[in-house]
């Protein structure tokens, strides 16, 4: 496969924020130019050729998981997939979850709106935590009923075992969701291995699609166990049937669609995932974490500099996070940006975000621009 074909950067770029929003490879912005300009041209006259690609994209997203296509739902984002399961969850007032405070906001503010019903959030300081799923695990209760966790922290990295927090989970009867935003498309995830209820996850990121269309996973046994918020045409048994005036939801995930779909985003997510499908899973997490191993060699090595993400190997993800012990983040993520590098200040330092994609010479470049 010809990347650099794929990955035509302007040469003046460094692109370090996979884990914010991705470029597009060539053939995303092939698909969705084409997309363009048949819709331009021909209107829907070829909406059922459209709906071919969108089924291609359920199945594609479902070999990413694990998991089969009927119980893969497209929603807009990783914040709609978290509140059509936090709200639609059989919540009893009294009631408990577990997370941790380090997670984005849409992993946290759809939780802390359960307070008017009554439930409580438990939340769990990781930073510092030499075994973060002991730290999680042991803030549930008898009244705990949901855990939710990020794959992995968006600020400094974490890799979290979710096996173990799945294996956990399941003893004690606690249902597991979890926000995979910053490690579909990058490390390898099994629905199954990790015994997963609720997954979901943005296309943007480390997927390399456009945004505005994420999936959501909910296991079988409680699909039909979640209350339903939203209504529309899309999510009937009946979708097709305009003049039906008896409906039911529908039996898969489509359920959880209530309108019509992002066709646009569907041409450009699934070309972004043929690429990883075709590169291979397993060769994007080892070339990723090469270049996450490369970067904390660096950052490790350099007396000036302070890695903030637990540098275990088995704590790697795609994201490596550090400071500069003499210059503020503020000025260093400027002068960075200056210089043509893409990344983000976050989790109290700056955050590098390579793929696996990215040469490893350019990591070298980037930390050039900072100062030891």
């Amino acid at each position: 496969m010809n990347l650099a074909a794929e990955f035509n950067l302007a040469p003046d770029l460094i692109y370090l924020n996979h884990a914010a929003v991705a470029p597009w490879p060539r053939r995303t912005a092939d698909a969705v130019a084409c997309f363009a300009a048949e819709n331009a041209r021909d209107g829907a006259r070829h909406y059922p050729r459209w709906l071919q690609v969108e089924r291609r994209l359920r199945e594609r997203l479902a070999r990413l998981i694990g998991a089969q296509a009927p119980d893969v739902a497209l929603l807009k984002n990783t914040s709609e997939a978290i509140s059509v399961v936090a709200f639609g969850f059989p919540w009893q007032a009294g009631d408990n979850l577990v997370l941790a405070a380090e997670e984005f906001p849409s992993n946290r503010i759809a939780w802390q709106a359960l307070a008017r019903l009554g439930v409580q959030c438990r939340v769990a300081q990781l930073t510092g935590a030499r075994d973060p799923e002991q730290t999680l695990l042991d803030l549930i209760d008898n009244r705990t009923r949901l855990l939710t966790v990020s794959s992995v922290q968006y600020g400094n990295g974490l890799r979290m075992d979710l096996e173990r927090l799945g294996a956990a989970c399941r003893r004690r009867g606690v249902a597991l969701c979890v926000d995979a935003i910053q490690s579909l498309g990058a490390l390898a995830f099994d629905v199954e291995a990790v015994q997963a209820d609720f997954v979901m996850a943005d296309g943007h990121k480390w997927m390399l699609g456009p945004e505005g269309l994420a999936l959501l996973w909910v296991r079988p046994q409680w699909r039909e166990r979640l209350t339903l918020y939203q209504y529309g045409w899309h999510m009937t048994r009946q979708a097709g049937d305009f003049d039906a005036t008896e409906w039911q939801p529908a039996d898969d995930a489509r359920r959880f669609e209530c309108g019509s779909p992002n066709l646009l985003g569907a041409h450009g997510l699934e070309a972004s995932l043929s690429l990883l499908e075709e590169y291979g899973m397993p060769g994007v997490q080892a070339d990723l974490l090469e270049r996450s191993a490369h970067l904390i060699e660096r950052i490790s090595a350099a007396p000036g500099l302070e890695l903030l993400g637990d540098p275990r190997v088995e704590r790697r993800s795609g994201i490596v996070t550090f400071r500069h012990r003499g210059i503020d983040n503020a000025a260093l993520h400027r002068r960075l940006s200056e210089a043509g590098v893409v990344c983000a200040p976050r989790g109290g330092g700056v955050r590098f975000s390579p793929h696996f994609h990215t040469p490893l010479q350019q990591l070298d470049a980037a930390l050039a621009v900072v100062p030891d």
